[in-house]
């Protein structure tokens, strides 16, 4: 029996010269390769989704929880996913730490702006203020003379 074909036993007829390299052996049936498959060139993907079904499927479509043993690599241990999970939440708080930073910054400086201007306003102010104050003291001087006859 051979180690990786499953033909049955049939006596060998005589032997014929074959083309060394072609599609087919020497009794007409297709070749196979060294595992012996059976795939026709124009194999389409439902084949392999069948194939598959039916034989199982290497790669892994779905959650990381399945069932497995000791050695099983599609399984995490719950204590390296809550670990993961926890880094990515900590990720995520200190990404909205760091923008909450810049705009507690960004209204910081604001608020030093508009101080800035509030006290620019005021001194302006108060300067008018000042020549107002001077231009009435001016005012009251030359009114002072005026009705010396009104005495009682």
């Amino acid at each position: 029996m051979p180690l990786f074909g499953n033909k049955t036993a049939q006596p060998t007829p005589a032997q014929t010269t074959a083309p060394r390299y072609s599609n087919s052996s020497a009794d007409g049936s297709p070749r196979r390769g060294f595992f012996n498959r059976r795939r026709s060139s124009s194999a389409s993907s439902s084949d392999f989704d069948s194939h598959n079904r039916r034989h199982g499927s290497k790669v892994s479509r779905g959650s990381t929880r399945g069932s497995g043993g000791l050695f099983h690599r599609n399984h995490e241990d719950p204590s390296i996913v809550s670990a993961r999970e926890r880094v990515l939440q900590a990720e995520t708080a200190e990404r909205e730490a760091d923008r909450a930073l810049v705009q507690a910054k960004a209204a910081v400086r604001e608020a030093r702006d508009r101080v800035k201007m509030l006290e620019r306003e005021a001194e302006e102010e108060a300067r008018l203020a000042k020549i107002k104050q001077h231009q009435a003291k001016d005012i009251s001087k030359r009114a002072k003379p005026l009705g010396r006859h009104e005495r009682y």
